[in-house]
């Protein structure tokens, strides 16, 4: 009885990206059933040191499986001038739900890119045209190789433009994908154009126009977290098929926040949440559609998903550290 302590490494290796889709999409389904327990992300406001932490409890009873925990999660803007640490950090504890016995204390911060990456891929499967060979990506940092990893496993990708104003960033992006695909640096009017795009930045002012946007393009909208960030011209929403993660989150800080607290959105705008395709209460894409974009906030059920396919593989694997934390000498 014996607590596995996991870094980011091991988080890595064991975030095995297709058993990481369907674990995503089995805690959307989840949710969608009532069979998940999600309380609001509580904040504690640190204005003293510009930071904040944020605490995400989730439990969720899958077909096969069921898993509980929660993720502890920081923003602290000063952190990499003033102290060389990141502005972002998170740790997820990882429980059993039966005995409540901590099985696991892992880095949540690779945990989430990891998940990001998979709900996108959840989105994608449903929302995106079948033969969709070509992806766009605004924004080099992290969060944009989890996307381009995740999103190959549902689509045949083979073409990628990606576009950030770190000329460093996008050569890294383009180093580490070069053997993999056709890749190039790009506008963000060519990304928009291509059968797939991601934007994983963290604007307050739109950049990505409706005239840049392809006809039939899905859009997965990651980048916006917090209230005031909007990266796609309203435009774009208004004309697509709109899917989001979780009503509460989306209005308050995902990417609809700025349109739909300012009346230009409404509900009717709203085509449903990502659950209730993936039950089959709604449709995907269907023949009829044009655009379609993907609102992604980032919910706490998807962190317990992604640590309990990372525990398993770990477990198997003797990858980690495991240590008495309770300190039940067995």
């Amino acid at each position: 009885m014996k607590t596995l302590l996991l870094n980011s490494e091991d988080v890595h290796h064991n975030a095995r990206m297709p058993e990481l889709i369907r674990a995503i999409e089995d805690a959307f389904a989840a949710y969608e059933r009532g069979d998940a327990q999600m309380p609001p992300k509580s904040y504690i406001d640190l204005p003293q040191y510009n930071g904040d932490f944020r605490s995400m409890p989730a439990y969720l009873e899958a077909k096969e499986w069921d898993a509980a925990g929660i993720k502890w999660v920081n923003v602290h803007t000063d952190n990499p001038g003033d102290h060389d640490l990141p502005t972002v950090m998170g740790t997820m504890i990882y429980s059993d739900p039966e005995t409540a016995f901590p099985l696991a204390i892992m880095d949540g911060t690779e945990l989430t890119m990891q998940r990001t990456g998979a709900a996108a891929a959840v989105a994608t499967d449903h929302l995106a045209v079948e033969d969709a060979t070509s992806m766009g990506i605004v924004g080099a940092g992290v969060q944009s190789y989890t996307q381009l990893r995740a999103i190959s496993e549902v689509r045949p990708i083979e073409e990628v433009v990606v576009s950030d104003l770190d000329e460093e960033r996008v050569a890294r992006f383009l180093d580490t994908f070069e053997e993999e695909f056709d890749i190039r640096a790009g506008s963000i009017e060519e990304t928009a154009s291509c059968d797939v795009l991601s934007t994983v930045t963290p604007v307050e002012s739109p950049i990505v126009p409706r005239e840049a946007v392809g006809d039939h393009t899905h859009i997965n909208a990651m980048g916006a977290d917090a209230e005031g960030k909007h990266e796609l011209a309203d435009e774009v929403l208004l004309d697509a098929k709109l899917v989001i993660d979780d009503y509460e989150q989306t209005t308050h800080s995902g990417e609809i926040n700025v349109p739909y607290n300012a009346g230009v959105l409404d509900d009717d705008d709203i085509y449903g949440q990502i659950g209730e395709i993936v039950v089959g209460k709604k449709d995907g894409r269907t023949a009829d559609d044009g655009i379609t974009v993907f609102d992604s906030t980032g919910l706490a059920i998807q962190d317990v998903a992604a640590a309990h396919v990372v525990y398993e593989h770990a477990d198997e694997n003797d990858n980690g550290y495991p240590f008495d934390l309770l300190g039940l000498g067995k």
